[in-house]
């Protein structure tokens, strides 16, 4: 049976961030815990979001996120969650301050290691309502971790899991454009590739959802219709807006679930956390809509024309071949070898890819040999 829930209140609009005291009170939130990240407070990002918060409630900061979010890094702000008395938490970041926040609010709530609440491990009923209550700040438009009900986490055994449960959904998500004026151009790029991943999977996974197919596609043409102009004009603020909504819509879109693009990206970017994974979904994107492309569901909606019609193309088959050359043109990595990608790491991939919650909602059950043969495809 198809479960359909949208429940985030979302704030977006320039100077956004402004709401966020009266958001709080709204909450009941007096003190509340900042994550955070080192390079989002040295570029004064951090400072723009601290400024709308009285003094009191801007005291606790834990800004030691790493770019993919670890058991560590959770546990670390947990403690200083519990050491100050705090009563929420408010994320300030890309996907990666977000979801270790989520991890937080988990922890701080819930005994046992963090593997114990991973979704391949059963453990999304394990999440309970005693989640600490999360306002999302993002500062980039890739993830939309601040309207998803899960994260990403590298657990203690070096996995990178998924954590699902309404209960991790953040309370509110203020998406001021502003906060993304600044942001470096590659960054720009590969995030807004992950929120255009986000829209073209989704779209392409089976179950029965209608509300978010077409919050997807929409998303899709709004965020291929931008993203070189937020790229190669990171002051256009029309542009940043809509790539800030594409951000959004592909996770409101993604309860309906992703695919082999996110399988894979998950399991490389557990074999080498270093690896951007806005910018492997964008270079695994050609080979998984290829491959998908055979798919009956993707056949009998016309799924492929229907994504083609939304980025302007004429013909479905020439999305892949589109991809690969937006990807040029922003700048991204030309495939997986030049971002040190190894061959002999492709059995790992494969297993972690095999068993990663995104396997089973692609449109095509991928085999090891599949995932082999993409994997190639991508180098």
């Amino acid at each position: 049976m198809a479960l359909i829930l949208y429940l985030t209140q979302i704030q977006i609009d320039f100077g956004a961030r402004r709401l966020l005291t009266a958001e709080c009170e709204r909450l009941g939130i007096t003190r509340p815990l900042i994550v955070t990240d080192a390079g989002v407070r040295a570029a004064g990002v951090l400072q723009q979001v601290l400024d709308e918060l009285p003094p009191p409630v801007r005291d606790a900061i834990y800004d030691g996120t790493p770019a993919n979010p670890t058991e560590t890094a959770v546990r670390a702000a947990a403690a200083m969650f519990e050491r100050n008395g705090c009563d929420g938490l408010i994320a300030v970041g890309g996907g990666s301050a977000i979801d270790c926040a989520k991890g937080t609010a988990i922890v701080a709530r819930h005994p046992g290691p963090l593997k114990h609440y991973a979704t391949i491990e059963g453990g999304s009923p394990r999440i309970t309502d005693a989640c600490v209550p999360l306002i999302a700040v993002p500062t980039t438009a890739g993830t939309g971790s601040e309207v998803a009900r899960g994260a990403i986490l590298i657990v203690d055994d070096g996995r990178k899991l998924g954590f699902h449960s309404w209960h991790l959904l953040p309370k509110v998500a203020i998406c001021d454009p502003e906060l993304t004026l600044g942001l470096p151009s590659l960054l720009t790029a590969a995030t807004g590739m992950d929120a255009i991943a986000h829209c073209m999977e989704t779209f392409m996974a089976p179950p029965f959802n209608p509300p978010a197919d077409g919050i997807a596609l929409d998303g899709l043409g709004r965020g291929w219709a931008h993203i070189e102009r937020a790229t190669h004009n990171g002051a256009d603020r029309d542009a940043r807006l809509q790539m800030m909504s594409t951000s959004a819509q592909g996770a409101l879109a993604f309860q309906k679930g992703l695919g082999c693009v996110h399988s894979l990206s998950h399991a490389l970017g557990g074999v080498n956390p270093k690896l951007h994974h806005g910018t492997l979904n964008a270079i695994f994107l050609p080979a998984v809509t290829r491959f998908n492309a055979e798919a009956e569901s993707m056949r009998k909606d016309r799924r492929l024309q229907r994504m083609a019609q939304a980025m302007g193309l004429a013909q479905g088959d020439e999305v892949p071949g589109a991809i690969r050359a937006m990807n040029q043109r922003l700048g991204l990595p030309t495939g997986l070898a030049a971002m040190g990608v190894q061959r002999e790491w492709f059995e790992r991939i494969v297993e972690g890819a095999l068993a990663d919650h995104c396997h089973k909602t692609n449109p095509r059950l991928a085999t090891a040999q599949d995932y082999r043969d993409m994997l190639e495809a991508s180098m």
